[in-house]
């Protein structure tokens, strides 16, 4: 693969070999990389000064050379961060959701970085501000607020923040009254809480050193956090661990999953010394979520044999197993995605056709009726309400074109009413574009759907550059939403596309397990097909095409890149999860043990060993020719270590055989989700798309459209 953009000839940083062995299965795997791993990676997390030197000096000398490389898009940068800072507001609000004698909400100030989260009067009045993340962030490299939760007497504040990217948060309480924080103050949190009906204590999930959800404490106000009480304790490192409350303000809920796999604990809020009442013993590849509904549970599960998903009822004296009775059958193509009980109400997020919905059924007399649009591919967000007797709810709406739309809409009467539109300040007419969705025939004849959008000036006669993103894992569906960065690439004559490939649940639960552990590589056959069918159409040619991933979608670029590396101009992996088979082997680091449902174990299982090996992006580098290759990465990630990728890189220079460099960008200041500003992120953005306009050749500075 050749690149259209040019790249300065400069020497690319050596990695020094220190080869290890590693025979699992009686298999032998050579790891020359290996030492990239710091021993200490979870004191690093914690403290990123306590990182070994020589790993410190090899990646500040990655990011000098991706620096040097990317050099003369300092301009272009800049302009892109301009266009998109453009089309932000930056003193936006919120529209503020009512609860009881407030209405709670959030805003940015102009030039401000961080939210600030505020209240009036329930009806409208004066906004009185409860935390300014701004103020909150002062002198800190990096800064991320957690989860809230405000107190039904609305007298304090319960908040959380992260300041080393980590994920490691610090649970405050604030007093509105004063707006000071109070005494309490309890570290290594999952990152929220909830209070207990008599607001004088709270309930909080307490992190591992593996950085594991293990523990669900009860902290009273006003105690030594020393002594909080233990709720519950899960000791399958397997499995995650969450707890929330009812809108009702009745019931605590303990929710334990992994990806195949759930079950519930409850606590009535009034007596948090109560023992947890379990609701379904945990049962392999058995689902459930409950949902609170007066005196009875919606439980949203897959029991029965209900692939996408069916909603039973159980009563709050006893919901255990047995007494579950069928309310919404299962309909096999109808993927329900969540439910959320409302007195009079049940309302029902779900999926068709590869388009959202929503449902409302009235609970008296059973029927129901739908909100839906028209478009080709949008997407939809059930944002719902703080309070349980009500007859109103919030929705969004947005696609590929039309900036996000906020409505209320009322249950009863089906009143729709507008809220806030998107402001786009820069200016936006969505005439001016078009989207399509596009179905690509695969390999083994499904059909793989691509949302797009381009300029309507856009040629298509193949000459146009596309940027081509896709993620495929956990079930997790990429929506056909705005997206105001990537008009900077579509005003510049980019076709900017989605492939909806296996492994998300965009047509359905089958849709996902088809992307899913033995069944992996179709996620990646998915992508490839999208690419082709985008060139066999005309919107673009090979050497054209800009394949993006993070996370898991940067598993997918590295998997793309060894397979298929002529379908592409080039790649940006984003935190990619690129060394899958070692990280798998690690029961040590936070994630293993819960992924295993999702990939296999290959410590147990000489079979998952085998699959994963045939595909694992670092064990399946050749000596080939590679497009130019982007990774970006943050030190203290806890999800994907830094050393994945940054071994990767090294691989992949020592192997491939052509001069096309590869790039590696770390952030030492923050973690999985990179900078965390609003603007010091779009920053990111513009150099990962500044690097995209590079090897397509488009380097002008301002935009073509």
């Amino acid at each position: 693969m050749t690149s259209t953009g040019t790249f300065p000839q400069i020497q690319a940083p050596t990695t020094e070999e220190r080869p290890t062995e590693d025979t699992r299965h009686g298999i032998t795997r050579v790891d020359e990389f290996a030492w990239l791993r710091a021993d200490n990676w979870q004191e690093v997390f914690r403290d990123p000064t306590t990182l070994e030197p020589s790993i410190r000096d090899h990646l500040n000398a990655e990011n000098i050379y991706q620096t040097a490389l990317m050099a003369d898009t300092v301009e272009l940068q800049k302009t892109l961060f301009q266009e998109m800072k453009g089309r932000i507001k930056e003193d936006d609000s919120s529209v503020p959701m009512k609860d009881g004698p407030y209405a709670y909400g959030s805003s940015f100030k102009k030039g401000g970085e961080q939210p600030r989260y505020f209240r009036t009067p329930r009806d409208g009045g004066p906004e009185e501000i409860i935390l300014d993340g701004d103020l909150e962030a002062e002198g800190k490299a990096y800064f991320r607020i957690g989860g809230l939760d405000h107190s039904s007497d609305h007298d304090r504040l319960l908040w959380a923040f992260d300041d080393k990217g980590s994920e490691f948060f610090t649970l405050h309480v604030r007093d509105l009254t004063t707006g000071k924080d109070l005494a309490d103050q309890i570290e290594d949190t999952g990152g929220g809480g909830v209070w207990n009906a008599g607001n004088d204590g709270f309930f909080y999930t307490r992190l591992d050193q593996n950085h594991r959800p293990s523990k669900i404490f009860f902290h009273a106000l006003g105690t030594d956090p020393a002594e909080d009480r233990l709720i519950h304790e899960e000791t399958d490192p397997g499995f995650f661990m969450n707890v929330a409350g009812s809108r009702r303000k009745d019931w605590i809920f303990i929710g334990i999953n992994d990806h195949e796999t759930s079950e519930y604990h409850l606590l009535s809020m009034a007596d948090p010394m109560a023992k947890p009442l379990l609701v379904a013993k945990r049962q392999t590849g058995l689902q459930y979520d409950l949902e609170e509904g007066g005196d009875i549970f919606f439980i949203l599960t897959n029991a029965d044999g209900a692939t996408d998903f069916k909603i039973m009822t159980a009563p709050v004296s006893d919901p255990v197993r047995a007494n579950w009775k069928d309310l919404v059958p299962h309909e096999p193509g109808r993927l329900i995605l969540s439910v959320l009980g409302f007195k009079d109400f049940m309302v029902r997020l779900e999926r068709k056709d590869g388009l959202p919905r929503i449902v409302i059924r009235d609970r008296n007399s059973g029927e129901e009726h739908m909100i839906a649009f028209e478009e080709e591919a949008y997407s939809l967000g059930l944002s719902g309400s703080y309070e349980y007797d009500t007859d109103v709810i919030r929705f969004s709406y947005s696609s590929m074109t039309t900036p996000s739309q906020l409505f209320d809409y009322n249950l009863r009467t089906r009143e729709r009413v507008l809220l806030k539109t998107q402001e786009v300040p820069s200016g936006h007419n969505h005439e001016n574009y078009v989207t399509r969705r596009l179905m690509a025939p695969a390999h083994d004849g499904e059909l793989v759907p691509i949302s797009l959008i381009y300029h309507r000036d856009t040629p298509l006669d193949g000459s146009a550059p596309c940027l081509l993103y896709g993620y495929g894992s956990y079930g997790i569906t990429i929506p056909a939403s705005f997206n105001t960065n990537c008009l900077s690439l579509v005003d510049r004559g980019f076709v900017y596309a989605i492939a909806h490939v296996r492994g998300g649940k965009d047509k359905g639960y089958a849709w996902y397990e088809d992307g899913k552990r033995e069944k992996k590589t179709n996620t990646f056959h998915d992508f490839i097909t999208a690419a082709r069918h985008l060139v066999a159409e005309r919107y673009t040619s090979h050497d054209r095409i800009v394949a993006e991933g993070g996370s898991a979608g940067g598993m997918l670029m590295g998997s793309i890149a060894n397979m298929a590396p002529e379908a592409f101009g080039g790649i940006i992996a984003e935190v990619p999860f690129v060394d899958v088979l070692t990280t798998m082997l690690d029961d040590t680091l936070p994630l293993t043990p819960p992924e295993w449902p999702e990939w296999g174990n290959p410590i147990a299982s000489e079979a998952a060993y085998k699959t994963i090996a045939a595909y694992s992006p670092y064990d399946n580098v050749e000596a080939m020719h590679y497009p130019p290759i982007l990774a970006v990465a943050g030190l203290t990630d806890p999800r994907v270590t830094y050393w994945e990728p940054a071994k990767w890189v090294a691989r992949l220079r020592k192997l491939k055989t052509d001069s096309n460099p590869v790039l590696f960008r770390i952030n030492m200041d923050a973690g999985h989700a990179g900078a965390s500003g609003r603007f010091s992120r779009l920053e990111e953005i513009a150099y990962i798309y500044g690097f995209a306009l590079k090897v397509t050749g488009k380097t002008a500075v301002e935009p073509t459209k």
